[in-house]
């Protein structure tokens, strides 16, 4: 169960519980509780992920949240005089005027700090060379100690494709099935790297309908990069923020092989011939 969750970031998940426990002890009342829903909100899709999400996916749920907070708010007279009473307070009643310039202050500061810190982001591939598909090593741990021959291993369900059809579309299927439920938000419904969060990422995902792609690697190429994702990449392959996961830690092995099945069965590629003799 713990395992099938690892995609969470837990130090902050807990927080953001912790935080809204807090506050209904305290019998909070709406402006607080409306603050507390929008900054954990954020605080969650932003930092709550192990996988970080694109920025422009955290923007759309954040204005959905502010549309829905709103719409809470303004739903009755009374609810919107209670949420307005610490505001009114705040800037009529003397003994608040300190706070009232600090918020004044802070404000256009936090404005400010965020504009500057966006400012310092590039988006710009390096200027330096770089591999694009970058050498593999010859074997790879994977899982509670097994190693993993790149070098010389081949796809285990590769050769049901003229054994046993009716196996192998089962394989085929299931990777089909892993793809929809894991990749596609990111490699698009059509395996051509439009996703979903495809416009949010640098480097965008591979585009697998592309021939210059996956029909010139071989399958192990492909289980090395699923297996290891951006974590994994070898230093001649950087420096590239990658955002694929290391799908190892929520794949299981045959999982990942029957993944690439998929990939060139749905794209009408077939793999680069290794050389090994069987």
């Amino acid at each position: 169960m713990l395992q099938s969750l690892a995609f969470l970031n837990w130090p902050v998940v807990v927080a953001v519980v912790a935080v809204f426990v807090l506050l209904q002890l305290r019998g909070a009342r709406s402006f607080a509780w409306t603050l507390a829903c929008f900054a954990g909100i954020y605080a969650f899709l932003r930092f709550g992920f192990a996988t970080p999400i694109p920025s422009s996916v955290v923007q759309l749920y954040l204005g959905i949240t502010l549309l829905a907070l709103a719409a809470y708010v303004t739903s009755s007279a009374t609810r919107r005089e209670e949420f307005l009473a610490p505001l009114v307070a705040l800037v009529n009643e003397p003994r608040l005027r300190p706070l009232l310039a600090a918020t004044l202050v802070l404000l256009p500061a936090l404005a400010a700090g965020n504009v500057y810190l966006g400012s310092r982001e590039t988006l710009e591939a390096p200027a330096f060379g770089r591999t694009v598909h970058p050498a593999p090593p010859d074997t790879i741990p994977f899982g509670d100690g097994k190693t993993v021959d790149l070098a010389k291993g081949q796809n285990p369900l590769r050769e049901l494709e003229t054994k046993e059809p009716e196996r192998y579309r089962a394989h085929v299927e299931n990777g089909r099935r892993i793809y929809y439920q894991n990749c596609h938000f990111c490699h698009g419904d059509a395996l051509a790297g439009d996703g979903m969060y495809a416009h949010g990422l640098n480097p965008i995902p591979t585009n697998f309908t592309d021939p210059g792609t996956i029909a010139q690697l071989q399958e192990s190429f492909l289980f090395w990069r699923i297996a290891k994702g951006g974590p994994g990449l070898p230093a001649e392959g950087g420096p590239w923020d990658s955002a694929m996961p290391a799908w190892e830690k929520f794949l299981k092995e045959e999982e990942i092989w029957e993944v690439i099945l998929f990939l060139y069965d749905h794209t009408g590629q077939r793999p680069r011939a290794s050389g090994v003799e069987h």
